[in-house]
């Protein structure tokens, strides 16, 4: 088996840290259709429990703090990304904005899904905000999104939300194009690592 067939590793990400949260039912939700398949393994990644600073330096010659070091192997070693957002005010979670600057190449060449949810919308704005900032972290961003609309009404009496075969199907859809784009890319790193040269770092 060469590296194109091997299984691929993805991370759902939780994007909203508040409690009671709807995301992280929908994380595992995801997660678990995508472990019915063979060509995922999957991580799901709480930024509830990630405890990273909210307070970023400019000076590049600091190292990052050990939250964030501890973290990025996880993203690194990932060649795929579901993100998990919630939408507030028609823009998605500050937690989630603080991961994503927190890191650099976790990103790169990598492509990206979206699960998201909200009032009316689904969701969907924020979505298309985070296809903007992931595109200057240098992902692919696919367009096949799965988004729970009016989200408080999809709750089960013990904590469960109820889906629908339309969200099943665009589950399946996501999850197969980011196969896709998955193998794609890390072929492509393969044989030419992605580079830009962001400012150095202190060591860490």
């Amino acid at each position: 088996m060469d590296d194109g067939d091997a299984r691929l590793r993805l991370v759902i990400l939780v994007g909203a840290a508040r409690e009671g949260r709807f995301g992280l039912a929908a994380a595992e939700w995801l997660a678990t259709r995508a472990r019915l398949r063979s060509d995922f393994e999957v991580d799901v990644i709480d930024l509830a429990t990630a405890w990273l600073p909210d307070l970023m330096t400019a000076d590049p010659a600091l190292p990052r703090p050990s939250a964030v070091r501890d973290l990025s192997p996880w993203l690194a070693a990932a060649d795929a990304f579901a993100v998990v957002t919630q939408e507030h005010r028609s823009g998605y979670p500050a937690a989630l904005k603080n991961a994503i600057d927190w890191y650099d190449s976790e990103w790169h060449a990598k492509p990206v899904g979206f699960v998201c949810y909200g009032g009316p919308s689904g969701g969907l704005w924020a979505v298309a905000q985070l296809r903007q900032v992931f595109a200057e972290s240098h992902a692919v961003t696919v367009p096949e999104t799965v988004s729970f609309d009016n989200y408080q009404e999809r709750w089960g009496s013990e904590g469960q939300f109820h889906d629908t075969e339309d969200c099943r199907r665009a589950a399946l859809a996501m999850l197969d194009r980011l196969d896709w784009w998955a193998r794609a890319l890390r072929r492509a790193r393969a044989r030419e690592p992605y580079t830009y040269s962001y400012p150095a770092r202190a060591e860490e």
